[in-house]
């Protein structure tokens, strides 16, 4: 870890400690270690919020901050058996000096030293809901706490949800958030670009591609380029597979004459990246493939220009579902003597049949990130309507208002799965164009676009 970033996680922590205020404490917990067979862990992924403040990538470790400032990190203490086994640790005795932290103790002095640090504290904050025991175990230093009271000892009063204090953090990326980004994305580019050639590679030389020859490029060129692991499991859908929202990487047939969506990313240094792109496995788009490609990449494009500083964050989705609308009118998906005009496929919503997500989501330290989609000073202002489809009751409240540094996706689509009255050239047809937005002072940058998005460079690049 670099100076710089000893005092980047170090500021972060004087930013919590004034946000809860003196008299307050905060507890947070890594990730717990998850077992997937029986004598075999998961890959270890560190918990967001705790590496948001320590910078520490270790597993059965604790980060406590007092209101006036005071961190202390619990972590694995040095034992040169188990280091044999699990390699090294950092251990307490070289933490203060290397996380920037005041002081560490083992983890195994947790118990002990905990209820000393919540002593005479006005309030405890913590995650709520994100750690399976972590208020049962407060609950225990607590207790302890409160049976000693004849000998002077004041419990914190208050509990309190450290989550949404976090996630406005978080929201905002610094400058060094939003360059691991950056890097994060080129990094997932690289690895579109290599499974588009590959396919088209494959199929030229005659040989037969599965969906897994896919993924396993996107994997290579992942950690080729120094990135920890996938951000989440890659979706890699050919053909009618494309059409299944979640569908992850199997072994279906990649065949030509058919399409290929790939939503795939890398995390790299504790920060996501999420790209899809959906190419011609054979490097040609036939005319219905070209007609819904087009209509996504411009539905895109709104959305796109409806990114910036000011708007609401549900901008960019309604400009989406304006187009895509429209669109479904002129090429036949939905019969315009039955939808009405575009207001009315709208109001409707009866473009939901081909077109049935939001049209972006916060991204981060996790794909899905954290922060609110409510402009927090608007909260109070709630508005009802029937939902058109379900005919449920929805409460709205006025969606977020984008600000410089907000990081979030754009990605429209278009799935078309067979039905009366779906035209059968569309049949079958699955499109995603996604792409990740830095909000800038006059718009926003698409950090991802090291991977073409229209039809002529993407045939161009599978030609190559």
């Amino acid at each position: 870890m670099t100076l710089a970033n000893t005092k980047l996680y170090a500021q972060r922590r004087a930013a919590l400690a004034q946000r809860i205020g003196v008299g307050s404490i905060a507890i947070i917990p890594t990730a717990h270690e998850q077992q997937r067979n029986r004598d075999s862990d998961f890959l270890f992924r560190h918990d967001s919020y705790f590496y948001y403040l320590a910078g520490f990538t270790e597993p059965k470790a604790w980060l406590v901050i007092t209101g006036d400032g005071h961190s202390t990190l619990f972590c694995q203490p040095k034992d040169r058996e188990r280091e044999i086994w699990d390699g090294l640790r950092l251990g307490p005795e070289e933490a203060p000096q290397a996380l920037g932290v005041d002081e560490a103790f083992s983890s195994a002095e947790l118990d002990a030293k905990l209820p000393a640090l919540l002593d005479g504290r006005e309030s405890v904050w913590y995650p709520f809901a994100t750690h399976k025991g972590l208020e049962t175990r407060i609950d225990g230093w607590l207790c302890g706490l409160r049976a000693r009271v004849r000998y002077g000892t004041l419990a914190p009063e208050q509990q309190r949800d450290l989550c949404g204090v976090l996630d406005e953090m978080r929201l905002v990326k610094d400058t060094h958030e939003q360059d691991v980004m950056r890097r994060a994305a080129k990094i997932s580019a690289g690895a579109h670009v290599r499974a588009m050639q590959r396919c088209a590679g494959m199929l030229r030389a005659g040989l037969e591609v599965r969906e897994y020859h896919l993924d396993a490029e996107l994997l290579h060129e992942f950690r080729q380029h120094g990135s920890q692991y996938p951000a989440y499991g890659s979706i890699v859908a050919a053909g009618a597979n494309a059409c299944v929202l979640h569908y992850r990487a199997d072994a279906g047939r990649v065949q030509s004459g058919e399409l290929v969506l790939v939503d795939a990313g890398c995390e790299l240094d504790g920060y996501a990246s999420d790209i899809t792109r959906t190419f011609p496995a054979n490097g040609v788009f036939t005319g219905p493939q070209r007609t819904l490609y087009e209509l996504v990449l411009a539905s895109q494009a709104a959305a796109v220009s409806a990114t910036k500083p000011g708007a609401r964050f549900t901008d960019p989705h309604d400009a989406v579902v304006r187009v895509l609308a429209q669109g479904m009118l002129d090429v036949g998906l939905l019969d315009k003597n039955k939808a009405g005009s575009v207001d009315d496929v709208i109001e409707k919503r009866a473009y939901f049949q081909f077109y049935m997500h939001r049209t972006g989501h916060w991204i981060g330290m996790d794909v899905h990130d954290c922060g609110v989609y409510t402009e927090p000073s608007e909260i109070g202002q709630v508005s009802e309507r029937r939902d058109a489809l379900t005919g449920d009751t929805i409460r709205d409240r006025p969606a977020r208002i984008l600000r410089a540094g907000m990081v979030l996706t754009i990605e429209p689509g278009i799935y078309v799965r067979p039905a009366e009255g779906v035209p059968e050239a569309f049949h079958n047809i699955g499109i995603r164009i996604e792409d990740d937005a830095i909000v800038t002072a006059t718009g926003c940058e698409l950090i991802s676009r090291d991977v073409p998005v229209s039809v002529a460079e993407i045939e161009a690049l599978m030609r190559s």
